[in-house]
């Protein structure tokens, strides 16, 4: 199973049956289960049926997380309890997936409650290219996916390689297992501050119809960075078979792979912890922006290389000023970094429904109403429409929530205060609207759409929500 929250029993991907039960290993102690039935996704004699309906339904992108889905779901259906929306949402509670935006989830459960059974091959080729379109890396697509089995840096290592953690002062550690090596790190886990977050920039002065401040936001990919080294080899990437929405670009694990490899002249797996990932990972940058009737404006933003660049693409007439802010680091390939914000604040602008033309040349409008987000999008080629709809349900997802609810509270020195993998304010499943996707058929060069949907989306829940002048909305 996989170790999405090291270890603190809060993402589900490592979830395994005890005595029929579900229940999070990392933080079950060995004791408890001393002479009862472990029950792992290998184990599992409808795993196959899972990967098939997921697959189906485009309910894995990544594939980290749904091991433990599957183990969660299947449970669920061993105990014969519905396998209907409601239920499998409920369910999901116990869970996190960052890329799927839950929906397609859903659905394969719903799929498997009905009594169906995966018989569609696909072009797997044209998946693979639509995926890597969306995710921006090559990505496998496919059943074994679904069962997590996409290559996960962590997952390929030696058995017998040395295992390094960062400790408590900054310093690698590295030890034979990876017990040892968590003794050796002394680290004690983080919780949740109970500090309001703030956004930090102030809205430049000016005779603005719209305004807006933003906090930082923690990307929340659900595989930690990792990566392993064979002495004088290449390190395995910890991209895997995600993009990690782009916030893993800059990792430092697989050069630490790299040079303690060679040190021990020993295989070495290096990892990352869910709170290193939260206080050296880069965050999406914090910006204060005002907007005129016209379009021109101003737009304050925390120092970022690539940044202005980003927001020129869709407001080359808003004047952009970048200012220090001690924080977390930030980066501009952050999934629509910048110009999202920019597009978001024009089409607030219009009467709506709010339409975005993405820097990729895809077009995506989006409307929401109670309980339900609606979603058009125009992107070439769509390739599969099945993993096109994942990505941009997925999209959606991220955006309401980001609008609605995520931020990271920072201190005035700079120290992040959430660190767990809960306190970043991700919707669950149970709270987050039906999201209906229509693909408009186009010809030409396939490009990004769930980009464009990301954008349109964060648009049309500003809308709904008023445009009040801060994110998180509530």
């Amino acid at each position: 199973m996989k170790d999405g929250c090291s270890p603190q029993g809060q993402c589900g991907c490592c979830t395994v049956w005890v005595d029929g039960a579900p229940r999070v290993s990392c933080v079950t102690p060995t004791r408890r289960v001393r002479g009862r039935e472990i029950t792992t996704l290998e184990g599992l004699d409808t795993a196959e049926l899972w990967a098939g309906a997921l697959t189906d339904s485009g309910g894995s992108q990544c594939g980290f997380c749904t091991p433990g889905i599957v183990m969660r779901l299947a449970g669920r259906a061993a105990k014969g309890e519905p396998l209907d929306d409601a239920g499998a949402r409920d369910a999901l509670k116990a869970h996190l997936c960052r890329c799927t935006g839950w929906q397609t989830i859903a659905e394969a459960a719903v799929a498997i409650g009905a009594g169906a059974r995966s018989t569609a091959k696909g072009d797997v080729g044209a998946a693979e290219r639509r995926a890597q379109l969306e995710g921006g890396i090559a990505q496998e697509v496919g059943p074994e996916v679904a069962l997590g089995a996409a290559g996960f840096a962590d997952d390929t290592a030696p058995a017998d390689a040395l295992v390094a953690l960062r400790s408590a002062t900054g310093d690698w550690v590295v030890a034979e297992t990876l017990t040892e090596a968590r003794r050796l790190a002394a680290k004690v886990q983080g919780r949740r501050t109970t500090a309001a977050a703030e956004p930090p920039l102030a809205v430049p002065a000016g005779d603005w119809v719209r305004a807006l401040r933003t906090s930082w936001v923690e990307p929340a990919y659900l595989e930690t960075d990792a990566s392993w080294c064979l002495p004088g080899g290449d390190p395995a990437t910890p991209l895997a078979n995600g993009g990690a929405f782009g916030s893993k670009g800059v990792s430092e694990v697989d050069a630490v792979a790299r040079r303690l490899a060679d040190e021990h002249r020993r295989a070495v797996r290096v990892l990352y912890s869910r709170e290193d990932c939260v206080r050296l990972g880069a965050k999406r940058p914090p910006l204060a922006a005002g907007l005129r009737a016209d379009g021109s404006g101003e737009i304050v933003v925390v120092r970022t290389p690539g940044i202005v660049d980003a927001i020129a693409l869709v407001a080359p007439d808003v004047v952009v000023t970048e200012v220090d802010r001690v924080g977390p680091p930030t980066s501009s390939a952050i999934r629509g970094a910048g110009w999202v914000e920019a597009a978001v604040l024009a089409a607030s602008l219009s009467e709506g429904p709010d339409t975005v033309l993405s820097p990729s040349g895809a077009e995506a409008t989006a409307i929401v109403r109670e309980g339900v987000i609606e979603v058009r999008v125009r992107c070439g080629d769509p390739l599969d429409e099945t993993v096109l709809r994942s990505y941009c349900i997925g999209a959606a997802h991220m955006a309401w929530s980001w609008v609605t609810s995520e931020s990271l509270a920072v201190d005035t020195d700079g120290a992040i205060g959430d660190l767990t993998i809960r306190s970043f304010g991700i919707v669950r499943a149970v709270d987050t609207p039906r999201i209906d996707v229509v693909i408009e058929p186009a010809d030409g060069t396939p490009v990004n759409g769930s980009d464009a949907v990301f954008a349109a989306v964060a648009a049309a829940t500003w809308r709904h929500a008023g445009h009040p002048g801060v994110w998180p909305v509530g």
